[in-house]
């Protein structure tokens, strides 16, 4: 047997961090078992789908290096195939009619919860040998329930939760086609998968319930039982709902907050599976080592510091110019000129391993970018007294004389007016610092001369004068 996956969202807004985990494991069982992986858009809620979000899903999938092997396969370009499926199931008595009226079902909904019980369709048009059913009514357009066995249990080994039963008395007979003759959420999941040969149904236990309906309709139809394996949801790190201020917001904003998607990719496999204590690991090794009975049937936390943490280790290891490329990209949204700025690899080697975000290194960058920099008036009052001014003004003069504008040499000229004018080296690297960069902390302040250049210092220093 061939691995089919999928991966089916409803383009009703972004990918979000609970649909990039989905997807992320459907992707991941299939390319460690050798099979495909299938994307398909569930737009059949035509009121809330829409282009951008199918956009967005695409755009989060992609930047994340999800490919997929079959699709985007759309519901909505289906409908022929689902009215065919339907018209057969009519024909076959495992589905029927059903013309109670809106008004007649909020009755009965209103009587059943009037005696306590659960609201659910009374079968009133449910064919049965011995029933004589009414006439149709005229001008009523009847929507198609599917005939749910009366007696028995549905019943499956989900490859998270164990085993699950639930009785066919706790199931009514849903609705497969609305009145309109548009199909539902339920049936048109169940042709989707028997259609593409999905063998691995990999979703949130958000859809437990959809499940019995789902393989009582494939049993119907004498269609292959895929399994089925539903992921615990994720919580915030308060074990709260998940939710935006937890980092519930679309997959691409991270990439907009500075984060790497194999930062992003690996912190999500950590959500509900673990290969024992291994905190970082490359795609390659998580498709090697991922299966399905290694994922936690308990919720998973969502923690940002975590995945900053992360997001900073991969940076750290990340290809120079690669992040240098972003950096560019960020500082010319913010319409930072690079003209006559530094080498950007080279002010990224200065901080790439001290910032937790491409944010944090883009603005690590701009002081060096841009052609003067703002120095607040608590930092200028805090270090710029005469002596720091007396010495800076020396050390610009050391500078300007040097021979080679290398880190040895400027380090050098910095110790000389430290020893000459008897200062500790914070009382001359800081303000140095704040004069250069307009922050009172960087990294070594000899390296951050050598990157700013020459022409860069020298002008800066000369403002203290």
């Amino acid at each position: 047997m061939t691995v089919r996956t999928r991966f089916a969202p409803s383009p009703t807004g972004y990918l979000h961090i609970g649909g990039a985990r989905t997807a992320l494991f459907a992707w991941a069982y299939a390319r460690h078992h050798g099979g495909q992986f299938v994307l398909r858009v569930e737009d059949t809620d035509l009121e809330r789908s829409t282009p951008e979000a199918v956009e967005a899903i695409l755009d989060g999938m992609g930047w994340l290096g999800l490919e997929h092997d079959e699709g985007p396969f759309y519901q909505t370009r289906r409908m022929a195939r689902y009215g065919e499926v339907i018209r057969q199931m009519l024909a076959a008595g495992t589905a029927y009619r059903c013309y109670t009226s809106k008004e007649e079902l909020d009755a009965l909904r209103a009587a059943q919860e009037a005696r306590g019980e659960k609201p659910r369709y009374d079968g009133r048009w449910r064919p049965e040998p011995e029933k004589t059913l009414p006439l149709p009514p005229m001008g009523v357009e009847p929507v198609v329930r599917f005939r749910n066995p009366s007696e028995g249990f549905v019943a499956w080994d989900d490859l998270v939760k164990g085993r699950i039963e639930i009785s066919n008395a706790e199931l009514d007979d849903f609705i497969i086609a609305r009145a309109d003759g548009s199909p539902t959420y339920n049936f048109c999941v169940v042709v989707d998968d028997w259609d593409m040969g999905i063998t691995h149904v990999i979703r949130g236990d958000d859809h437990v319930n959809n499940t019995p309906r789902q393989i009582n309709v494939l049993a119907a139809l004498a269609a292959p039982l895929p399994q089925y394996a539903h992921l615990s949801m994720i919580l915030g790190a308060d074990g709260a709902k998940l939710s935006k201020r937890h980092g519930a917001v679309s997959v691409m904003q991270y990439h907009e907050d500075g984060f790497l998607p194999e930062a992003v990719i690996n912190y999500l496999a950590r959500l509900g599976w673990s290969h024992g204590d291994d905190e970082l690991f490359s795609r390659e090794q998580f498709i090697e080592w991922f299966d399905l009975d290694r994922i936690t049937p308990s919720a998973a936390r969502f923690d940002t510091e975590k995945l900053t943490w992360l997001n900073a280790q991969y940076i750290k290891a990340a290809d120079t110019a690669r992040l240098a490329r972003d950096v560019s990209e960020r500082l010319l949204k913010r319409g930072i000129s690079l003209r006559d700025a530094p080498d950007l690899a080279a002010i990224v080697e200065l901080y790439k391993e001290r910032v937790g975000s491409l944010v944090e290194l883009a603005d690590a960058a701009v002081p060096f970018a841009q052609p003067v920099v703002e120095i607040s008036a608590e930092l200028e009052e805090k270090h710029f007294a005469a002596p720091a001014r007396e010495a800076l003004a020396i050390l610009e003069a050391r500078l300007a004389a040097l021979p080679e504008w290398e880190k040895g040499a400027i380090s050098q000229a910095i110790k000389d007016v430290m020893k000459e004018r008897g200062l500790k080296m914070p009382q001359i690297a800081v303000p140095l610092r704040v004069a250069l960069l307009g922050a009172e902390q960087s990294p070594s302040i000899d390296a951050v001369l050598e990157t700013l250049g020459r022409s860069r210092t020298l002008q800066r220093l000369s403002r203290l004068r």
